[in-house]
């Protein structure tokens, strides 16, 4: 049996690597914009839409009367529960929101949340809560592995790793290990 040379190896680590880099294309979509999103949840969660409302009611209902004038008004989102918050304000529990009336004043802000489908669902795969997802995500990361494998050794050369190739792969080995070191 004949060895294989380092062209063949060469030429379908490229092939593999073309054509699992266009299979991965969406999937590295899917884990990018959702990931860029995650990173900034502390500020705002994008896989939702918050709508905030206010509404005028009567002043000085207790829990129950509050309950009964809330959904004699047209247009307000079901009210589940009424919770006190101190003398001056009860919580609202709503479907799909909170509120806040002020007992003194009758005015009532509430928010409504409602779900941004699209970004909901990429941040569920990310986060791997939709079921079956874990064969895709760690497929997913095998290509990874494989495609920083491969990549090295890619390209020939002054731009390879016989040149400014090595250099780039230190400073990206350095750049997470740095974080981990300054923590």
């Amino acid at each position: 049996m004949k060895p294989l040379n380092d062209k063949k190896i060469l030429r379908w680590l490229r092939i593999i690597h073309r054509d699992l880099g266009f299979l991965m294309v969406g999937v590295c979509l899917i884990y990018g914009i959702s990931g860029f999103l995650l990173n900034r949840i502390h500020q705002k969660d994008f896989a939702f839409k918050t709508e905030a409302k206010s509404v005028q009611l009567e002043s000085g209902l207790s829990k129950d009367e509050l309950t009964v004038n809330w959904n004699d008004q047209k247009g307000l989102p079901k009210l589940k529960k009424v919770l006190a918050i101190d003398d001056e304000h009860h919580r609202l529990m709503l479907e799909g929101g909170i509120g806040v009336y002020n007992i003194k004043s009758g005015y009532t802000d509430y928010e409504l949340n409602s779900k941004r489908a699209f970004i909901y669902w990429i941040n569920r795969l990310h986060y791997n809560k939709v079921t079956g997802w874990n064969y895709m995500a760690d497929f997913f990361a095998f290509s990874l592995v494989f495609f920083a494998i491969s990549g090295i050794f890619m390209v020939k050369g002054k731009k390879g790793m016989a040149g400014s190739g090595k250099w780039w792969l230190l400073g990206g080995l350095l750049i997470p290990l740095v974080y981990i070191l300054i923590q």
